[in-house]
C-alpha cells in the first residue's frame, strides 16, 4: 500500500512513519508548511510547523530512508483555520482550531492531494484507533485525540491510518529512542499552534480591533466595560474586569455572550449548567445518521468530562438531552458522541454547538 505520512517533526508522527515502514508499505513523508513566516510559529514547546520542525521531520525521513517533501498549505491554513478561528470569536463563539485543521486541512486538502497522486492512505501521529472503519479512542486516554478527529466522514476514515493509537505515549518515546530518532525527547507542542505566545486575547485583538461593550449581571446592571467580546468565553472566571465577587461573596462567571450588542453576561456557577445541546452540521462516522433517538456519551471539550445523553437528529441538526448537566458549554465548541458501551471508546459522530440551555 502506498502511504503518505504527515510528519510534523514531533515524536508521534515520526514513530507513525517508522511503523508504516516496518509494516512493509511504500511510505513517503510530507511536512506541511502552514505559515508564510514559519520562524514565527514556535516558541519552545508552543507552536509548530517551524523551520526547526521541518528540519526534524526531514532528518527522521533520512533515518527511515523514505522520500520526503514539504508542501505549502499556508494560504489554505490561514483561510480555513486562522480566519475561521478569528471570525468565530468575533461572533462570541469558542472554536477548536485543531478540529478545523483536521477537518479542512489534514483530512480534506492534504488527503485529497494524496489520493490524487495515487496514494492509498494518509497516516498521521494522532492518538486514536480505527477498528472495522470505526473511529475509537486511543489506548492512552490521557493523550486521546478521537475528539478532534470526530469531524471526519466515513470516506475520510476509510483512507486514514493511525499507527500509534494502540500505544501509551511513554512507550512511543522509548520506541523513538530505540530507533535512534533525534526527536525522542522533543517537547510536545501545546496550546494553539498558530499563537506561539500563548496570548489568545492579544492575537484576536490585533485582528478584530476594539469593539467596546459592557459586562452586565443578571439584573442588567453594568459592572464593567470591555474592548471586545473576543476576550471572553462561556465559563470564564478570571480577567472579567469587574470590581469583585457577586452577592454573598460568590465568584462570577461568564454565562452568555451577545456579539451583536457587545454584551457579556455574568452570573453564578449554577447559571452555567445546561441540560440540552443543539449542534449544527452533524457528521456520523458510520456515514449514516441514526433513524431515531440514540443513547450516547457526549464530550464537549478535547480533554473535558463526559455525560450520558440521548441524541436525536432533526432537520439537519442534532439535539442532545443530557442525563446530568454540563457546565461552561459555549457555541462554537464541538460536541462528540461516543457509544455508551463498557469501553465507551467508539465515536458515533459530532456537530458544532449552536445552542445550549
Amino acid at each position: 500500500m502506498r502511504v503518505l505520512v504527515a510528519m510534523s517533526g514531533g515524536v508521534d508522527s515520526s514513530v507513525a512513519a517508522a511503523r508504516m515502514v516496518d509494516a512493509g508499505h511504500d511510505v513517503t513523508g510530507v511536512h506541511l508548511a502552514l505559515s508564510s513566516a514559519p520562524g514565527t510559529l514556535r516558541t519552545g514547546s508552543r507552536g509548530c510547523c517551524s523551520k526547526e520542525d521541518a528540519g526534524d521531520a526531514r532528518r527522521v525521513a533520512d533515518v527511515l530512508d523514505i522520500p520526503f517533501y514539504v508542501w505549502d498549505f499556508a494560504d489554505r491554513f490561514k483561510e480555513d483555520v486562522i480566519d475561521d478561528f478569528v471570525a468565530s470569536y468575533a461572533r462570541g463563539e469558542t472554536p477548536n482550531p485543531c478540529v478545523r485543521c483536521n477537518e479542512r486541512i489534514k483530512f480534506s486538502a492534504l488527503a485529497s492531494r494524496a489520493l490524487a497522486l495515487g496514494f492509498d492512505a494518509l497516516a498521521t501521529g494522532h492518538y486514536a484507533r480505527l477498528s472495522d472503519g470505526r473511529l475509537r479512542r486511543a489506548v492512552d486516554h490521557d493523550k486521546d485525540q478521537s475528539y478532534v478527529l470526530a469531524v471526519l466522514t466515513a470516506e475520510q476514515l476509510r483512507h486514514a491510518v493511525f499507527p500509534i493509537g494502540d500505544t501509551p505515549k511513554a512507550q512511543i518515546r522509548e520506541e523513538a529512542a530505540r530507533r535512534g530518532l533525534s526527536v525522542a525527547t522533543k517537547a510536545d507542542s501545546h496550546d494553539i499552534c498558530f499563537i506561539p505566545s500563548g496570548d489568545t486575547r492579544a492575537f484576536l485583538g490585533a485582528r478584530i480591533g476594539v469593539r467596546p461593550g459592557a459586562v452586565v449581571d443578571a439584573a442588567g446592571t453594568v459592572l464593567a466595560e470591555h474592548d471586545g467580546v473576543h476576550g471572553f468565553t462561556i465559563g470564564q472566571r478570571k480577567g472579567l474586569g469587574i470590581p469583585g465577587p457577586g452577592p454573598e461573596g460568590r465568584p462570577r462567571y461568564v454565562t452568555g455572550i451577545d456579539a451583536d450588542t457587545g454584551t457579556v453576561h455574568v452570573g453564578d456557577l449554577a447559571d452555567l449548567e445546561v441540560t440540552t445541546l443543539v449542534g449544527d452540521k452533524p457528521v456520523f462516522t458510520s456515514g449514516t445518521a441514526p433513524d431515531g433517538p440514540v443513547e450516547c456519551v457526549v464530550q464537549v471539550r478535547a480533554h473535558g468530562g463526559t455525560a450520558d445523553a440521548v441524541a436525536t437528529v432533526r432537520d439537519g441538526s442534532v439535539a442532545v438531552d443530557l442525563r446530568v448537566p454540563l457546565r461552561g458549554v459555549a457555541p462554537g465548541q464541538t460536541l462528540v458522541l461516543y457509544r455508551p458501551d463498557p469501553d465507551g471508546d467508539e465515536v458515533l459522530g459530532s456537530a458544532t454547538i449552536t445552542g445550549a440551555h
